[in-house]
Order: structure tokens, then C-alpha cells, then sequence
């Protein structure tokens, strides 16, 4: 996507062993890029939100197993036992990170396999980095195909429920834009698709609090691409769909199960109640490396982040030049702060994937995905 009229991806390698990323916590106030030359800095990064989102905080991971070997020794690099046993510490160490996004230990997983069926010495160097640079380039091409298959669905709701009269009114949570991933997005990439189609699209952002990853960060997308949208507090959403005023809900997933629960930003369950009570179509857009295709029960089997309570209790903004922090609850009272939610699959009208939209089932997501059955 573009920032100031010049493409960008939100992870790239800069030079052998360094990693360069947009740092999300200083958005949008400023754009500001980060190096890291180290597993412990990805780690970081991941971990303090510096790179958020499912496929991208994956393809870190994978850069960040990369970059664990890039520091061990030949010695260690000669030898299986040796290589594995750094391997394995590295990868538990970027998977403790961030627990509910799936794509985080699918691509560690993925690139440690990789590396372990590389050899020995230079090899298994040049495997990690091959490795990550395709899970980035993988990322990038799905999120494209989901642009591709949701524009679809927009132009037949359009045509089917709206006419030409005014533009399709989205409405999304969080950020599950081309931040989010490599390139693109899941759930703004029909958008994007849509706007550069000439369809008119106008979207209702959700400031997403705590951290305000809508007011933050979809915004500054949004306004960057020139898509018409407006920032709305998370308790208005219900009100905008009692009122005709939401045609579609769009949001992503940080982890769907085989039979199509979805864990997405905290918040996300209330949208997808409203849609229901309003009879607003709700559709989840993922690439494949989203699903966790182990599990069944979303609401049993999904782990959800605590964070820290400080997101709740304090809020950051920009005042006079300068990012400052601002105590806003009550101080002696006590805060909880779980980062996601689950959505039952019998609230989901659909899933957009980089195959095609299907219904929220077991069945409809393995017709698209046989290979899982």
C-alpha cells in the first residue's frame, strides 16, 4: 500500500540480518521505522506492539527465526542436536509472546521445519531467510485474493440491496488492515478493492479501545488511500445498525477453528450480536495460516490474552508535539483488560479467505480447504 504516494510493505529484510518495520505505537502522529537484528528484539517488538496483527506479527516471527541464526556459531550450525535445541528455544521463546494469533506459531513451525531439513552451516542460514521472505510474500498474495473475492460481495450487495443511490456503508473493528499483514490487509482489502473500482464505500471505524488500533490506525489507512470513513466510539455501532445506516460488518480474526469460531479484538462479539439483531450481514475475512485447524470450540479451546491494565486505564495521545500518557480511571480502582473475544461461528455470515467466501461451518471451510478434511 501507499504512504505518501510510495509503497510499502510493513516488514521487509533491509540487509542481511537486519529487519526493518513500520513501529505501529508511534502512529499516526509519526512515521517512524525500526531495525532489528535479533530474535530478542523481534520478540520485543511482537510482544509491546511495535508490529500488531495476524499475518504480520507471523511473518515477524518468522524473520525472527531468521535472525536467531544468523548469531549462533558454525559449531552450532554443523550440528543437528546442537541447531535444534536452539531452534526450539528461539521459537518458544516468539511463541509466548502473543497466544491467541495463530499465525504467530504457524510460521515458526514452518520456518524451524525448513531449517531442520536444510543441512548444516551456511545452508541453514540462507533456508531461514528464504523461508521467512516467502512466508511475507505468501501473506501479501493472500490478502490480495481476499481484496479480489470480498469486491465481489460488495458489488452484489450493492446490487442486490442497495442500488446506486449512495455509497456502501461498512463498518469494522480494530485493525485488520494492510498494518495487520504484509501488504493489503484482510478485512480492508475488500475495501481498498471496492474504492479503486470506483465503488463508493464509506466506512464506520471502531475506535477499538483500549489501544485504539481503529482511531490509530485504520484511520490513518483510510485517509492515506482516500476512502471516505468516520471514527466512531465502540458503543455506537448498534446504534448506526438500528438506524439503516451500516449496510455490512467486515472485521478480521486473530485465530478461527475448523468449524468457523472466531477470536477477534475484544468487542467484536457485541458487533457480530447487533448485525444478527439487525439482520446486517457479518462477514470474517482470513487468510488460510488464520485457522487453527486443531481446534473445534472456540469459546473452550482459544486462549485469550491478558494485557497489561494499564491499556485501560491510562490513554496515549499526541498534545504540543510530543506523545504523553494520561491517567483517566478512577486511580485506586482495580482494571481487567482480555485482548480478544470469541464470535460462535452461527453469528458469522461468512468467511472471505484467499479461495473464495464460504459459510461459517465445518463443511463450507473444508470444501475450500479438502486437504484439511
Amino acid at each position: 500500500m501507499k504512504i505518501y504516494g510510495k509503497n510499502y510493505r510493513t516488514i521487509w529484510l533491509d540487509a542481511p540480518g537486519q529487519v526493518r518495520i513500520i513501529d505501529q505505537r508511534w502512529l499516526p502522529h509519526r512515521l517512524v521505522f525500526e531495525d532489528l537484528t535479533s530474535c530478542t528484539e523481534v520478540a520485543t517488538a511482537i510482544r509491546d506492539m511495535h508490529v500488531r496483527g495476524a499475518g504480520l506479527i507471523g511473518a515477524a516471527a518468522a524473520f525472527g527465526i531468521y535472525l536467531a541464526v544468523t548469531k549462533l556459531s558454525s559449531a552450532h550450525l554443523s550440528d543437528p542436536l546442537r541447531l535444534n535445541e536452539q531452534l526450539q528455544s528461539a521459537a518458544e521463546f516468539l511463541k509466548s509472546t502473543r497466544p491467541t494469533a495463530v499465525n504467530l506459531a504457524w510460521a515458526v513451525e514452518r520456518v524451524c521445519s525448513r531449517i531442520l531439513a536444510a543441512g548444516s552451516g551456511e545452508a541453514v542460514i540462507e533456508a531461514a531467510l528464504e523461508e521467512a521472505c516467502k512466508v511475507a510474500d505468501e501473506d501479501a498474495a493472500c490478502c490480495e485474493a481476499i481484496g479480489r473475492h470480498g469486491l465481489q460481495l460488495i458489488q452484489k450487495l450493492r446490487k442486490e440491496r442497495i442500488g446506486l443511490a449512495r455509497p456502501i456503508n461498512i463498518l469494522t473493528h480494530c485493525n485488520a488492515g494492510w498494518l495487520a499483514f504484509v501488504d493489503f490487509g484482510s478485512a480492508t482489502a475488500p475495501i481498498y478493492a471496492a474504492h479503486d473500482a470506483g465503488i463508493p464505500v464509506h466506512v464506520w471505524v471502531d475506535e477499538t479501545r483500549p489501544r485504539c488500533q481503529g482511531a490509530r490506525l485504520t484511520a490513518w489507512e483510510l485517509a492515506s488511500h482516500g476512502v471516505s470513513h468516520c471514527v466512531i466510539a465502540d458503543n455506537a455501532g448498534g446504534h448506526l445498525m438500528q438506524r439503516g445506516l451500516v449496510d455490512l460488518v467486515l472485521v478480521g480474526t486473530d485465530r478461527t477453528t475448523r468449524t468457523g469460531d472466531v477470536a477477534n479484538k475484544i468487542g467484536t462479539y457485541l458487533k457480530a450480536l447487533a448485525a444478527r439483531d439487525n439482520d446486517i450481514p457479518f462477514y470474517v475475512a482470513l487468510p488460510s495460516s488464520s485457522f487453527d485447524w486443531k481446534i473445534s470450540d472456540g469459546l473452550a479451546q482459544i486462549p485469550i490474552e491478558e494485557r497489561s491494565a494499564v491499556e485501560v486505564t491510562h490513554a496515549a495521545g499526541w498534545f504540543e508535539g510530543r506523545e504523553v500518557n494520561v491517567h483517566i480511571s478512577n486511580a485506586s480502582s482495580p482494571a481487567a483488560n482480555p485482548g480478544f473475544d470469541v464470535t460462535p461461528a452461527r453469528l458469522v455470515t461468512g468467511l472471505i479467505t484467499e479461495r473464495g467466501i464460504c459459510g461459517a461451518s465445518e463443511a463450507e471451510i473444508l470444501s475450500l480447504f479438502p486437504e484439511r478434511g
